[in-house]
């Protein structure tokens, strides 16, 4: 991977899924790169290809056709092992359903992946509560899924996407559970840790709200790419596009 290389990239990508005797197209020919300091959001209707497209970002799956390279190495050459360790060592994952462990204290949430890259005891502890400080949410460290709010929970998400320091963090539909004032709460949060940190960050979505933050939009329709727009935010906060 060279200083100016696309952190991932997707090249004439088609993915088709076997329903009984039908291949149904998911992706059809399409050609992302997502560059270092992205805040990408990837728009379109149900159907359309946005969750196909974060699974192959995120190495979970690899295209039927086309090439997907992601963080330096290409899908296509790696087996499943490789994948995971490029998962776990380099990719964080927001999920639509929050997917916490529910008998682990949302600190416990946090330092789960540290745990699995081999971090000790005592130093993924104190990075996950630097993590929840800084996400606002040191009170609730000790707290379990089910005593918090679907914010909340969204929020102790994102601290464990983070805490492992990955290069980038995928969202699959962040704000679908949360009313408006948590999604807006969200897409700050997110915002900030991008801007703090440099964390790319991709993230599918329908949600005005979220595609309001993005500073950078692409549009799938029917498996395909119709869109591409830089999008900058005004003094008053309102989207512009380019």
């Amino acid at each position: 991977m060279t200083e100016n290389s696309p952190l991932a990239s997707a090249q004439d990508v088609e993915k088709h899924f076997r329903t009984g005797k039908l291949e149904v197209p998911a992706l059809r020919g399409v050609s992302i790169d997502v560059h270092e300091g992205d805040f990408l959001a990837l728009v379109g209707p149900s159907g359309s290809g946005k969750t196909t497209m974060l699974n192959l970002f995120g190495a979970l799956d690899r295209p039927t056709r086309g090439e997907v390279d992601v963080l330096g190495r290409r899908l296509s050459t790696m087996s499943k092992g490789e994948r995971a360790k490029l998962r776990l060592s380099s990719i964080g994952f927001v999920f639509q359903a929050y997917n916490l462990v529910p008998v682990l204290t949302a600190a416990e949430n946090v330092e789960f992946v540290l745990e699995l890259q081999g971090v000790g005891a005592i130093d993924r502890r104190e990075r996950a509560l630097a993590v929840l400080r800084e996400l606002g949410l040191a009170e609730l460290a000790d707290r379990r899924p089910n005593e918090l709010s679907g914010g909340q929970q969204q929020r102790v998400a994102v601290a464990r996407a983070i805490a492992a320091r990955p290069r980038l963090v995928l969202a699959d539909e962040p704000s679908a559970n949360l009313d408006s004032k948590s999604a807006e709460q969200l897409m700050a949060l997110m915002r900030t840790l991008h801007r703090a940190h440099g964390v790319t960050f991709v993230f599918s979505t329908h949600d005005p709200r979220v595609v309001a933050h993005a500073t950078r939009v692409v549009t799938l329709h029917d498996g395909k790419v119709v869109g591409d727009e830089v999008q900058h935010r005004s003094d008053d906060g309102s989207a512009k596009v380019e």
